[in-house]
């Protein structure tokens, strides 16, 4: 089980930035479920980014707790960005069909996808 830290602040703007490190599996998501849902549910705020630069690892849980995050966001008229997803976490999204809901673009950015 792996271990994540998460950090709240709010930027000038007003938007609510999330940011995660680590990894988001079984031990960790209960803690970013929680950052999420409960600073929507608190502040109310009219933005939130979600900052996955340095996540390593993400598996089934941690896609579920973004997609909590994402539907409590819809609920509370939030808008809900993932911001900067690694690779892995990229394809993790595009592979549970989950990219376009977030918004992501088809391949990360920076990479050139061939079709033959």
């Amino acid at each position: 089980m792996g271990e994540a830290v998460m950090t709240t602040r709010r930027q000038a703007d007003g938007a609510i930035v999330v940011d995660v490190r680590g990894t988001l599996d079984a031990a960790t998501v209960d803690a970013l479920r929680e950052a999420l849902v409960g600073t929507l549910h608190s502040d109310r705020p009219a933005s939130m980014i979600v900052d996955l630069t340095y996540v390593t690892f993400m598996d089934s849980q941690g896609v579920g707790a973004l997609v909590t995050g994402y539907n409590t966001a819809r609920e509370t008229g939030t808008r809900f960005v993932l911001r900067n997803p690694s690779e892995f976490v990229h394809r993790q999204l595009r592979v549970t069909g989950l990219a376009e809901m977030f918004g992501l673009p088809a391949a990360p950015a920076g990479r050139q996808t061939y079709t033959p």
